[in-house]
């Protein structure tokens, strides 16, 4: 058995695309248009890192998602949790638990979707702006 992907459903793939990518950082691997069944997948992953990919999947006609509390969350390590997440609040996301404690932080997708950032390697020391940051709404 390998593992091959995580499905996450997108009602608008530019913002999902603009937030995976130009601000979480993964690049497109692959994209298939299927206009029989009116839907795009779209294959990301890490740099480096082909093999745990995340598949968008974006349904041509309009439907509505819910809050996607039921999915859980996608989780990346990073080399600088700091870095990582002010290069996220500079794209204009949300950090909705702040790296606090130096070691894991999350964000949410334009579809709501929760993406954990764990600092790789040992945890950072607490630093300001981070370690004073309260949470904002879920994740």
């Amino acid at each position: 058995m390998k593992y091959l992907h995580t499905m996450v459903r997108v009602t608008d793939l530019d913002a999902s695309l603009g937030f995976y990518c130009n601000a979480l950082g993964l690049v497109e691997l692959r994209r298939h248009e299927v206009e029989a069944g009116r839907f795009t997948l779209v294959f990301l992953a890490a740099p480096g890192d082909e093999e745990a990919q995340v598949e968008l999947t974006y349904n041509w006609d309009p439907e509505t998602l819910g809050s996607a509390r039921n999915f859980g969350h996608i989780a990346y390590a990073v080399d600088d949790i700091y870095a990582s997440c002010q290069r996220l609040m500079d794209a204009g996301v949300v950090i909705n638990r702040p790296p606090r404690d130096g070691h894991m932080a999350f964000v949410r997708s334009p579809d709501l979707a929760s993406v954990e950032l764990i600092q790789r390697g040992e945890a950072l020391a607490p630093s300001e702006p981070w370690k004073s940051m309260p949470n904002i709404g879920e994740w």
